[in-house]
């Protein structure tokens, strides 16, 4: 079984980082299981990094069409599931309509997992400007009743990525959040985004006094075996009535790209 793994990052920036995130993964899984690491294609952030371009509408649209792209070249290439590994399921709605393969999404399946350990979700991240998009997923997937507080730790980007050379100051942080969501009335809590949902794992953290703590990753590589499994024995895809379900024909598909200039391969 392949997944094709697609993250907001761009991997070959942060080595240490991809390394941790491989390893946690393949623990995850069957030993027969192949996970491919994939990012942004080098360059798409020149400035500022991930966080930066989420806060604005336009910046984060423009940036599905990577997650499109790679989501189609999966499914050319023959992987058995595509995995959107990052908290605001960029893409999410667009990709289930244009590939029959299976597509897992970490915010999706981390509060329909986490629901099954406590019956108020809180999520702990690093970038307050995620909030606006998590909460109108949740609308649209009909969850938002699960989910309470939605809270960040007090670092950023650079931060989480140093603590994994220097984990104290980053779990005192993760900690200190995770106990002002339990205070806000969280009886489970979802890590987020990948860094620091693969630190905490590293460490070990699955609670914060006597709140779960979800592996979400974890989790999404083991739903993605699923199903996987499921469309290879069933036939299993996802609904196909309505604006957002309906399957566009390919050919109609590939000339729209073609005349927008999509790349044709990545990079």
């Amino acid at each position: 079984m392949r997944i094709w793994h697609q993250s907001f990052t761009v991997l070959e920036d942060v080595p240490r980082y991809r390394e941790a995130l491989e390893r946690h993964l393949y623990a995850q899984v069957h030993p027969e299981t192949t996970i491919d690491l994939h990012g942004m294609r080098p360059g798409t952030y020149p400035s500022d990094y991930p966080g930066s371009h989420i806060g604005y509408a336009y910046l984060a649209g423009l940036h599905k069409e990577q997650f499109v792209h790679a989501a189609l070249q999966a499914q050319d290439d023959g992987y058995d599931a595509f995995l959107i590994a990052t908290l605001p399921d960029t893409a999410y709605e667009e990709i289930r309509t244009v590939v029959d393969i299976p597509v897992v999404t970490f915010g999706q399946t981390s509060v329909l997992m986490a629901a099954m350990l406590g019956d108020c979700v809180g999520i702990v991240n690093f970038i307050a400007a995620l909030e606006p998009q998590l909460r109108r997923n949740l609308r649209n997937y009909r969850l938002d009743s699960l989910v309470g507080p939605i809270l960040q730790v007090e670092a950023g980007f650079s931060d989480v990525m140093a603590a994994y050379a220097d984990p104290d100051p980053l779990r005192a942080a993760f900690e200190r959040a995770a106990r002002k969501a339990i205070g806000a009335g969280a009886t489970v809590i979802v890590p987020g985004e990948g860094p620091l949902n693969v630190f905490l794992a590293d460490l070990g953290i699955a609670r914060v006094d006597d709140v779960p703590v979800l592996d979400s990753l974890g989790t999404c590589v083991r739903v993605a075996e699923v199903r996987a499994a499921q469309y290879r024995t069933q036939g299993l895809v996802a609904s196909r009535v309505g604006f957002y379900g309906a399957q566009p024909p390919r050919r109609l598909l590939d000339a729209a790209r073609q005349f927008y200039g999509v790349p044709t391969a990545l990079t």
